[in-house]
């Protein structure tokens, strides 16, 4: 049995997109995933199973729209990527991370490692939304943005668009929080 963490893109916002996390977990049990549990209302799932990686998020995906009629991106990561991202932070050594406020520092999470092209092709965001800065490294992209994440310009969309790549945004603490869960 692999674990994993499933991260749900725009879902419980507002009115559209309704998800509930109970729900959430009723349907990744019936798909036949174990040891389930959500963190926060942002569709946050981490289970364990033995299908394949590949499978996990189309199955997600269809069980979400046939159970609660909601299209919506779904990024997976196994314990040993998630874990790689925590500890694998650029920021670290700059001091950039604020610990002591970690929600001004994002993971922008993608479906896949983008075209080197496109990743050389937004290197002159970082330079261009100054404070706001961003490293990308392999499938992440680790955000640190003082102002906070409502008043950035490096959003999904932004990524997503310049990148070619599906992508879901979760501030530090949620990693961290997430990487304890896959390791509890």
């Amino acid at each position: 049995m692999q674990t994993y963490v499933a991260m749900l893109r725009g879902i419980n916002l507002g009115s559209r997109n309704r998800v509930p996390m109970a729900g959430l977990r009723t349907l990744a049990s019936s798909l036949g995933f174990d040891d389930i549990r959500t963190y926060v209302q942002s569709g946050n799932l981490v289970f364990s199973s033995d299908v394949a990686r590949s499978q996990i998020a189309p199955t997600l995906a269809k069980g979400i729209h046939n159970t609660f009629d909601v299209d919506v991106p779904v990024l997976v990561r196994t314990k040993e990527e998630l874990v790689g991202t925590c500890t694998s932070n650029p920021f670290a050594d700059e001091g950039l991370v604020p610990h002591n406020q970690p929600t001004l520092f994002h993971v922008t999470f993608l479906d896949g490692i983008p075209d080197p092209g496109r990743v050389d092709g937004i290197a002159d965001l970082a330079v261009r939304y100054d404070p706001d800065t961003f490293r990308v490294v392999g499938s992440d992209i680790f955000l640190s943005i003082p102002g906070g994440y409502g008043e950035t310009k490096l959003t999904n969309a932004l990524f997503e668009k310049r990148l070619g790549v599906p992508a879901t945004t979760r501030n530090w603490k949620s990693v961290v929080a997430l990487t304890q869960m896959v390791n509890e």
